[in-house]
């Protein structure tokens, strides 16, 4: 990563159960589910991916997610929960960040729900990713506001999913500090 990148990590959900009868909003995560969203956040804090903001949609089950990440990471990271996540698109939530972000946060993680996340990532990766449950991509942007950042797609500087992790494959991680 260059001096002064900026770093978007995109999450989708982990795996989440059926609530017959009952609302989208509150579905919550399998047991899969638990321990893949601990999983990715093991799989951030060795890949030094630890970001200094979250924006996470209010729903049950991302909140569930990111507070399996959080257990993960080795410290507290400041998550901040919003309702316009749950419905917005990739252009909105963009918008979202790019206005709401502040300058001293480099790496944020934002937490959601597809087909949002998988458009995010590739607006701002360039390249079009699978994206099950739990999947991740680390955008790669230039320094800058994050409004600037976001005006054009960045570079795909890691992806992770559990399945990936699980079938032995080697993610793609981000650069060291070395490589930059």
């Amino acid at each position: 990563m260059g001096a002064g990148a900026l770093r978007l990590i995109v999450m989708r959900h982990a795996k989440t159960g059926e609530l017959p009868g009952g609302p989208d909003f509150e579905r919550a995560l399998t047991g899969r589910g638990r321990r893949d969203a601990a999983a990715a956040g093991r799989w951030l804090r060795a890949s030094g991916l630890i970001p200094d903001a979250v924006i996470c949609s209010a729903a049950r089950r991302t909140r569930q997610t990111w507070l399996g990440v959080a257990a993960e990471l080795g410290r507290e990271v400041t998550a901040r929960l919003d309702d316009r996540l749950y419905h917005a698109g990739a252009a909105a939530i963009g918008e979202i960040i790019a206005t709401e972000t502040g300058p001293a946060v480099t790496t944020l993680l934002c937490v959601g729900h597809n087909p949002a996340m998988a458009e995010l990532a590739q607006d701002a990766t360039g390249q079009p990713l699978e994206f099950p449950t739990a999947a991740i991509a680390v955008a790669v942007l230039p320094s800058g506001p994050w409004p600037d950042a976001l005006g054009r797609p960045g570079d795909l500087g890691a992806y992770w999913t559990p399945r990936l992790a699980a079938s032995g494959g080697v993610p793609l991680a981000a650069p060291s500090a070395g490589d930059a």
